[in-house]
């Protein structure tokens, strides 16, 4: 996820715990937004001294917290699809540069610990490897300069990539997405957010970006967060009035499909997920009288939950999630 430029001069308040009400699941097979079209966030916070947890536990759910997933017993060792149970999860980044995980069927938020980036960058925008490895773009206010560190996701301990990144390329938003007919192999997708209008679609190739292609029709210059699939694909959300999602054509950055999501609020900060079937959206406003508010949108019956949490009580400014997640509901 990435935030507005603006928003890094902004003194934002996170608080206490979160709230959330009741929700079903169903089986979804592949999510297919269904004809529209626009998005974008983010958030400063301190760089983190060190890692480690205290398995603080958020929202609604029955989970016992821990960074495991499945059952949420901790990990195990490789299932049938190759990956540990951990890069199952989705990942998210707080103002505060801690770092969670997050079960949507539990409603689950589960802290980690404080990032461990030595750097006097503000955290941008994050995505997750299928070795469950959290890539972080870091960034300068002005955005004079933005790199990407590579952070556990067991314990939040940090290690540069060498990454530097072009100007015009050093606040991004960012999702892996799989190659469809080779799963394990996957590409890190970003969308150059710093120019206004923005510049579309690239890929981390090493530690350099290579540009794709800019978004077509109506998001054209259009700024955007990111989230991939395990079946190949990969998504935008733009934070156009209404929000929109968009599939987005991985060779070209052309949109095949975009879908206009009334009832999400338009951000100041906010992040961008796709597990089970559905997508989540993490927005939160300018003001800091309130915390993230959680919104799903599922395709294969075009719902949209505004309430699915809301003020969880601290802000989201990057999410993550794997092409080990699940593309179905887990039953």
């Amino acid at each position: 996820m990435r935030i507005a430029r603006w928003c890094f001069w902004m003194a934002l308040a996170a608080s206490g715990c979160s709230a959330s009400d009741g929700g079903s699941s169903a089986t979804d097979n592949r999510p297919r937004p269904g004809g529209g079209s626009d998005t974008g966030s983010g958030a400063s916070g301190e760089p983190g001294g060190g890692a480690g947890g205290e398995d603080e536990v958020f929202g609604s759910g029955a989970g016992t917290g821990g960074a495991g997933a499945g059952s949420g017993s901790g990990e195990s060792g490789e299932g049938e699809s190759g990956c540990i149970e951990r890069a199952e999860l989705v990942y998210v980044l707080s103002q505060d540069n801690e770092l969670y995980s997050f079960r949507p069927d539990r409603k689950e938020f589960t802290r980690i610990g404080v990032l461990g980036c030595q750097t006097d960058m503000d955290p941008n925008s994050m995505a997750v490897d299928r070795d469950a490895v959290a890539w972080v773009n870091y960034v300068y206010g002005d955005d004079s300069a933005g790199t990407l560190f590579k952070v556990s996701t067991e314990d939040a301990s940090c290690e540069p990539t060498g990454a530097s990144l072009p100007r015009d390329w050093s606040r991004l938003g960012m999702g892996f997405s799989s190659d469809l007919s080779r799963p394990e192999a996957e590409q890190l997708f970003v969308a150059g957010t710093t120019s206004t209008p923005g510049i579309g679609l690239g890929r981390i190739d090493g530690t350099s970006v290579t540009p794709v292609g800019e978004f077509s029709g109506s998001l054209r210059g259009q700024s955007a967060e990111l989230t991939g699939t395990g079946d190949g694909r990969l998504f935008g959300f733009f934070t156009t009035s209404p929000v929109q999602l968009a599939e987005i054509d991985k060779e070209t950055g052309d949109i095949i499909e975009a879908t206009p999501l009334p009832g999400i609020e338009t951000p100041s900060a906010w992040a961008f997920s796709f597990w089970g079937g559905d997508f989540y959206f993490y927005t939160a406003p300018q003001s800091a009288s309130r915390t993230t508010n959680v919104s799903r949108y599922r395709p294969s019956d075009g719902s949209i939950d505004t309430a699915y949490m809301t003020n969880i009580g601290f802000r989201i400014v990057g999410a993550g999630v794997s092409t080990c997640a699940p593309i179905e509901q887990p039953r």
